[in-house]
């Protein structure tokens, strides 16, 4: 095999004593009674000197099966859907360190069974798999380092015969329980758009790809196939090569991911599957064939702006109240919606899904949606939405003389029609046939009418459409 298993990065082993392993469990049971990231803080340390010790392969093999199940202890005390912290990913990157350092000295061996070589190859890829993962959850992108070695076990995996070998391994969310599955959950999980995920969905995605990424296949390229797939260079720091990119360089390096099984398994039914997983599978599907999202050509931009963020602060706003807004810069302005940056601290107050109300020195606020976002050295990177029509403050009542509930109205003209209506809520408020009386900020006369169904929704807001008179 022509790509070296040597190009795996893996961190120097340091000239000094290795690290005494008779006491470990004890002092990782140590670490389990610390609180809050402390105890992680200090089985992170531990493992860090390990990858960094000169070790027998049995000596560094009993040492990461404990360190799995550290990791294992450290996944569950997380709440599933909470974007992880800085200290859980750099424990997912240390154990694939780890791995590939073994995985090394299964190689340099004389002759590495294939069960061995098929389960360190899994390990190696599960905790690869866990640091991209979380990395798309934090709306970050993933070190270069990480796909290239991902692709590079996978191809140690194609010619040492190791991809279809099943691993039971227990972790969660699950993953696959192949080499091939588990590299090609990864491969679909990036190509669904993750920046476009809303917070949780992240997860979620990679547990419902589960049952279905074996069923895709990695095939040799063939520039006379007309595929639609996407292209994976495995010589590349990317998932994939670009829709457009024409391929270069060696044939034997490309591969078309082919995903014909995977698309007819989609539609049958998959009883342990949620309908929130469905209707997630559903949405990302298209990135898959390469279909792009963007319908309008970007339009650089440079100018300041403000944001008031979430529905409260927007019906604060429309009141007049001037509540606290941030501060922004828009770098790209097309007829669709917008991209801007703005500073880190706003992060954990833009989801995806968020409703923002964009205000600029020229020009009347126009209503957005938080549609993808993006964390890096320069700041937190959002891709807006706008929402077209007159955005307006109302108040909702269960009953005439009840408790108000603010919302935001979103009115279009449609030409020979009126007015079409959208109302934005808070999800979870009210419910679906509830019979609410609305009210117009500064008008004095309520207007009774049944909530239809939601025709748009986020984790954060719900839009029911209206016909008033």
């Amino acid at each position: 095999m022509t790509l070296d298993a040597l190009r795996l990065e893996v961190p120097d082993i340091l000239e000094e004593d290795a690290t005494p392993l008779a006491d470990l469990n004890a002092r990782l049971a140590d670490a389990r009674r610390q609180p809050g990231d402390d105890g992680l803080s200090q089985a992170l340390d531990l493992l860090f000197r390990l990858n960094r010790s000169a070790m027998t392969l049995l000596e560094r093999q009993r040492a990461l099966q404990s360190f799995c199940e550290e990791y294992r202890h450290y996944c569950t005390a997380r709440r599933s859907g909470i974007a992880p912290s800085s200290l859980f990913v750099q424990l997912c990157e240390e154990l694939a360190a780890g791995f590939k350092r073994l995985l090394l000295q299964i190689l340099q061996g004389r002759q590495p069974s294939r069960p061995h070589l098929a389960w360190c190859l899994y390990m190696a890829e599960h905790f690869l798999a866990q640091s991209l993962m979380r990395h798309y959850q934090l709306y970050q992108e993933p070190p270069a380092s990480l796909w290239s070695d991902s692709h590079l076990l996978y191809w140690i995996g194609e010619h040492q015969g190791c991809l279809d070998e099943h691993v039971a391994a227990s972790f969660q969310p699950a993953p696959a329980n192949s080499l091939r599955g588990l590299y090609q959950q990864t491969l679909m999980l990036a190509l669904s758009n993750p920046f476009h995920l809303a917070e949780g969905e992240c997860e979620l995605l990679f547990g419902a790809l589960t049952p279905l990424a074996e069923l895709a296949r990695l095939l040799p390229w063939d520039e006379d196939e007309e595929g639609e797939g996407p292209l994976i260079d495995l010589r590349q720091s990317q998932p994939c090569l670009p829709y457009d990119a024409e391929p270069q360089g060696e044939i034997e390096y490309l591969r078309r991911l082919e995903l014909g099984a995977l698309l007819v398994a989609l539609h049958e039914p998959a009883p342990l599957q949620g309908s929130h997983q469905r209707e997630l599978l559903e949405r990302v599907r298209p990135h898959w064939l390469g279909r792009q999202q963007r319908r309008h050509p970007r339009a650089d931009f440079s100018a300041d702006c403000s944001l008031v963020i979430g529905l409260l602060a927007v019906h604060a706003q429309l009141l007049e109240k001037r509540p606290p807004n941030s501060s922004a810069q828009m770098l790209d302005a097309s007829p669709g919606g917008a991209r801007l940056i703005c500073q880190v601290e706003f992060a954990q107050q833009l989801p995806v899904g968020q409703l923002v109300l964009v205000l600029t020195h020229s020009g009347t606020p126009t209503l957005a949606l938080v549609r993808w976002r993006h964390l890096n050295r320069e700041g937190l990177h959002l891709g807006l939405r706008y929402l077209k029509g007159l955005p307006r403050a109302v108040w909702l009542r269960r009953a005439p003389s009840a408790q108000t509930h603010p919302g935001v109205l979103q009115s279009t003209p449609e030409p020979g029609a009126g007015w079409h209506h959208g109302l934005w809520l808070p999800c979870g408020q009210f419910v679906e046939g509830e019979n609410l009386w609305l009210q117009l900020a500064n008008v004095n006369n309520q207007a009774v009418l049944p909530l239809p169904a939601a025709n748009l929704s986020t984790p954060s807001v719900i839009r029911h459409p209206l016909r008033l008179a």
